[in-house]
């Protein structure tokens, strides 16, 4: 097979302007038939929270051997702060309120800040276009009810979570509610959600191996976000290892290893079927660690729900055994350009609006321009935001963000100033991006965030 150059919607480039644009011309990488892909998103992972990353007080061989082993990103931003508008970002390629996810999608009306657009094209769906079968296995978060249910967005096969956060790991409670489902049915199974989504996701991928097309598995853990519910035994074996830990810290630490563990049991699943060299693994957080956890954000400035790079800066890596050479990658890619990425590599085209862009030549270790463009990140709730909106809008090294809608904007260079501890002084760049911020303002207002009213 040899991939072909696709047509993608590009992303507001610096002249203000978005423009339909031609993938780069490469050289192809011959690959016999498509693989199958498994896009592994975990929730609330801090910058710095594997041991292959800054953590001392903690072990994720797992993971540590996807990046190892794989493209290490070291330039990855999530598409949000928060949980709903970065998988709407991831699932769509496109900005969260440009798909009318601004903000987290939660059981109370009053509480919910984003209805995913009709219009919308989900990955899932490009994915079945190639002739894949797809699935999610784990937490949704992008609506709990119809039309907005996984089976109805793309997805052949869902076993997992429609929503939030849990109230407990064990009995997988919501508010009082019971969203785990298989498919449409209520279900209500036993034992910890890290070992549930683990143990579903390893029979989904031997099951799909029986059939004659490539699968396209997202599989979504809840964890490591609150309540730090880790299995006994994990923080026992935590807390041997590291007695001096807190008790908040060492809670997040066992979850965090409980996952590492079950990662690594969806791969040796995928090893002992002889799948793993046709599978693309990715592995991603949805946006930086919570401090309430006691997170480890590494060395940047702030934490999750924050416009600072602690907030949206998040380990990454692609795996392909024998495809991928194993390296560090300093482009700056964001979230929404896994979905125009994996859409170039199995050769479907993407012939309506998005923001993502494909970074195909840079998994194929080309040379490749990611940053001359603008990156937004527009976030609305209530709380402490009241209503209004935090933003920031990236252009290669520079970053301009208002972290909270009552306080000043900032501008850094984030390049020369990771913990964004300096602001610069106004430039003509500055207003660039500015006046880039307020465009973008313009145009996602025609997308609707809230479900439509009833009469």
């Amino acid at each position: 097979m040899v991939f072909k150059n696709l047509h993608l919607v590009a992303p507001l480039m610096a002249s203000g302007t978005a423009m339909f644009f031609s993938a780069a011309s490469y050289a192809a990488v011959p690959v016999e038939g498509k693989p199958n892909i498994l896009l592994i998103m975990v929730d609330d992972l801090g910058l710095g929270d594997l041991s292959c990353q800054y953590a001392k007080d903690i072990q994720t061989p797992n993971i540590d051997r996807l990046f190892h082993q794989g493209l290490h990103l070291n330039n990855f931003y999530a598409s949000s702060s928060v949980s709903s508008p970065s998988r709407a970002g991831l699932l769509t390629g496109c900005f969260p309120d440009m798909v009318g996810v601004p903000g987290v999608i939660r059981t109370e009306p009053t509480a919910s800040w984003g209805y995913l657009s009709p219009d919308a094209t989900l990955l899932p769906e490009m994915m079945s276009k190639a002739g894949y079968q797809t699935a999610i296995v784990g937490k949704w978060h992008l609506g709990l009810e119809s039309p907005n249910l996984p089976n109805e967005r793309g997805f052949d096969f869902f076993h997992g979570f429609l929503g939030d956060m849990m109230d407990d790991y064990n009995t997988h409670l919501r508010r009082g509610h019971n969203y785990m489902r298989l498919n449409t049915q209520e279900i209500d199974p036993k034992g910890h959600a890290t070992d549930l989504f683990t143990d579903w996701a390893s029979e989904y991928v031997t099951e799909a191996g029986k059939k004659d097309q490539p699968f396209f598995l997202y599989l979504a853990y809840n964890a490591p976000h609150l309540p730090l519910q880790p299995k006994t035994d994990w923080e026992k074996k935590v807390r041997k290892r590291e007695p001096t830990i807190s008790d908040t810290r060492g809670k997040l630490v066992a979850l965090i290893e409980h996952m590492d563990d079950g990662v690594g049991k969806v791969v040796k699943t995928l090893e002992k079927n002889g799948q793993l060299e046709n599978t693309l693994i990715i592995f991603c957080s949805d946006n930086g660690g919570d401090r309430k956890a006691e997170a480890n954000n590494g060395p940047v400035r702030g934490d999750k729900g924050d416009m600072y790079d602690g907030g949206i800066k998040v380990a990454c890596s692609i795996y392909w055994k024998g495809h991928l050479e194993p390296r560090k990658v300093d482009n700056l890619i964001m979230m929404s350009d896994i979905f125009p990425t994996l859409c170039d590599l199995v050769q479907v085209p993407v012939n309506h609006r998005i923001d993502g862009m494909s970074v195909l030549p840079v998994l194929r270790n080309k040379e490749q321009v990611t940053d001359d463009r603008y990156l937004f990140w527009v976030r609305r709730e209530h709380g402490d935001l009241g209503g209004k909106t935090q933003t920031a809008v990236r252009y290669k090294e520079h970053k301009l963000l208002q972290n909270r809608p009552f306080e000043p904007l900032q501008y850094f260079n984030v390049k020369g100033d990771p913990k964004e501890a300096n602001p610069l002084e106004k430039d003509p760049l500055y207003t660039k991006m500015y006046k880039a911020m307020i465009e973008h303002y313009r145009v996602s207002g025609a997308v609707s965030w809230q479900k439509p009213l009833t009469k």
